[in-house]
């Protein structure tokens, strides 16, 4: 997710002088050359290693237009209230500020879903929290009120051979199950959960998983960018454009 936010920022030739890097981790995000950086993290221990700032990502403890780059890998899929944080991000953005996110997103672990429900298949139950889709995504930056909104997926496929493996990383990256109400899977439905996950693998014995990456990317409103044309105000006609390259 860094890697791609990286190369979003690399396409825009803007100075950036204040970044906020909002679920910081471990601070492995650079920011641009020259520029200022305050992390924030809802993890104490986190925030605490990078001298950062304890916060939750839709409780922002930061003055309106305090930043002009706000960059977030990981995180804004886990929080209770996701348009609140596009709202709180986009408020702490100064004019013509750039916003650029990135998180697990829906479609991912085709694999380790279809395996649990065959293992619960009489009793099933939520063992992944719910997962943003690009286009909801797209939706919420501009209820949000960020300009010149941008929602992009990428996939990326991970190779396991090993059911507990995949488990793990989902608990180190907080992906598997955050809701509030939820009930202990039992060994026997994780047993064949396992075993369920192993039967879709190839013949080396590894099992692709699928993760599907949502980019996000958002301006703070000012009056130097520019605007959609009206509706009704367009001098040609697509009609006559497809008409036209059909008789060619």
């Amino acid at each position: 997710m860094l890697d791609g936010i990286a190369e979003r920022l690399d396409a825009v030739t803007r100075p950036f002088r204040d970044v906020l890097d909002l679920g910081c981790f471990d601070g492995a995000f650079s920011p641009p050359p020259g520029a200022r950086v305050a992390r924030a993290d809802a993890g104490f221990a986190f925030a605490r290693a990078v001298k950062g700032v304890q916060a939750d990502e839709d409780r922002l403890p930061f003055a309106d237009r305090s930043f002009d780059l706000v960059v977030s890998a990981g995180v804004l899929d886990q929080i209770d209230d996701l348009p609140g944080a596009l709202t709180l991000i986009r408020r702490v953005l100064r004019p013509d500020g750039l916003f650029l996110g990135a998180f697990v997103g829906g479609g991912s672990l085709p694999r380790l879903r279809a395996a649990l429900r065959q293992a619960e298949a009489e009793r099933p139950v939520a063992r992944l929290h719910p997962q943003v889709d690009v286009r909801s995504a797209g939706d919420l930056l501009m209820r949000a009120g960020f300009t010149l909104p941008v929602a992009d997926v990428e996939t990326l496929d991970v190779r396991y051979r090993d059911f507990g493996r995949l488990l793990g990383d989902l608990r180190g990256m907080a992906a598997s199950n955050l809701l509030a109400e939820r009930r202990p899977i039992g060994r026997t439905a994780l047993a064949s959960a396992a075993n369920g996950f192993a039967a879709m693998a190839d013949p080396d014995g590894r099992t692709a998983e699928q993760f599907s990456l949502v980019f996000l990317t958002g301006w703070g409103p000012d009056p130097s960018q520019p605007l959609p044309a009206k509706r009704g105000s367009a001098t040609a006609s697509l009609a006559d454009a497809l008409r036209v390259a059909k008789d060619e």
